[in-house]
């Protein structure tokens, strides 16, 4: 009961510490980000410089307090964000980015949850094969193919996908979430969610939910094949590492068939790693978004925030940029949840 209570406790510390931890984190990386935004100069300025009048542009640098001292402006965000939650307006189109992380965010998280899934189920099957065929033709097969998918670039792998299955094969869409008279029919429909799945769901037609599926392969495949070359070799290595460990060399002594040692005794301990590295790989594949959602026009918050950069607005920039890093130091702490309880070895 002790001993229960103790791991209770280092549990409940374990998880304060890292909580804590989030707050600097996310303090830092907003000021970096401010901060780099400001170098360029005055953000009205640099969005809108050369096509206002002078008097005109200076009124608009005053009204929105741009003129200030630096400092000044700073805590006048930061107060902003900690107290209302108010990341700004843009200066391009005047929309509020509270709205813009609303209504596209939940695009590029649909994006990122096919992305993980398609992860999953090449990544893991595919190590536990190669360390199942260690040293052998399938296992170098493996870890090549983990290699490639892993080292090729988003946006060239993307772009190789859409050659091959929409221009020459014509088997899936080459872009969008879904075709025109979907997009409309779910758009008609009471529920707008933002993920695109769920509201063709709602809509009851299952070629709607056929259509948004198929437009969401290619985008998917190819985010998720990066970060399936991680999983194969994490898979891969501490697997071999735990088929070497005392434990599983006396399974084998009393006789237990080897598909029952791998499965049973040494592929569970091999995962743990998977779970601890996957809270990077959510942060890879959102920055793996802006290219996949550009390629593949998936209308995401990867694609607004190219259009915002090509469009010098640092204000919508600051925005989305704090706002995904905020989401990447939940999912992360999530992550160390999920890690503690896996493995108790983590909280001591």
């Amino acid at each position: 009961m002790a001993k229960q209570r103790s791991s209770r406790g280092a549990l409940a510390r374990y998880l304060s510490i890292r909580f804590i931890l989030i707050i600097p984190t996310v303090w830092i990386l907003v000021t970096v980000v401010f901060f780099l935004m400001r170098i360029t100069g005055n953000p009205i300025e640099a969005a809108q410089g050369g096509r206002l009048p002078p008097k005109l542009l200076q009124e608009r640098i005053h009204a929105a307090g741009y003129d200030k001292p630096l400092l000044v402006q700073y805590w006048n965000y930061l107060w902003a964000l900690i107290r209302h939650f108010d990341f700004g307006t843009t200066f391009s189109d005047h929309r509020q980015i509270s709205q813009i992380l609303l209504t596209n965010g939940a695009a590029t998280l649909e994006l990122v949850i096919y992305a993980l899934i398609i992860a999953f189920l090449v990544g893991i099957p595919l190590g536990r094969l190669a360390a199942r065929y260690h040293d052998k033709w399938g296992d170098v097969v493996i870890r090549i193919f983990s290699l490639l998918v892993y080292a090729a670039p988003v946006f060239f792998l993307g772009l190789l996908m859409k050659l091959l299955f929409t221009n020459v094969l014509g088997w899936l869409p080459s872009s969008g979430r879904a075709s025109p008279d979907v997009q409309a029919a779910i758009e008609a429909g009471h529920t707008h969610t933002g993920f695109m799945l769920i509201d063709a769901i709602a809509t009851g037609s299952m070629s709607n939910v056929v259509d948004v599926l198929k437009h969401a392969i290619l985008p998917s495949v190819c985010l998720g094949l990066m970060t399936a070359g991680v999983f194969i070799r994490l898979v891969r290595i501490n697997l071999l590492e735990t088929l070497r460990t005392d434990f599983v060399t006396a399974a084998r002594a009393r006789g237990v068939k080897e598909r029952r040692v791998v499965s049973k005794h040494a592929f569970r301990n091999a995962l743990i790693p998977v779970v601890t590295v996957m809270g990077m790989q959510i942060a890879l594949m959102l920055g793996g978004a802006i290219l996949t959602e550009t390629t593949f026009e998936w209308r995401g918050l990867g694609q607004v925030l190219a259009n915002y950069i090509q469009a010098r607005d640092f204000v919508a920039v600051q925005g989305i940029v704090t706002a995904i890093a905020l989401v990447i130091a939940a999912i992360s702490f999530l992550i160390d949840v999920i890690n503690a309880l896996v493995d108790p070895r983590v909280r001591y």
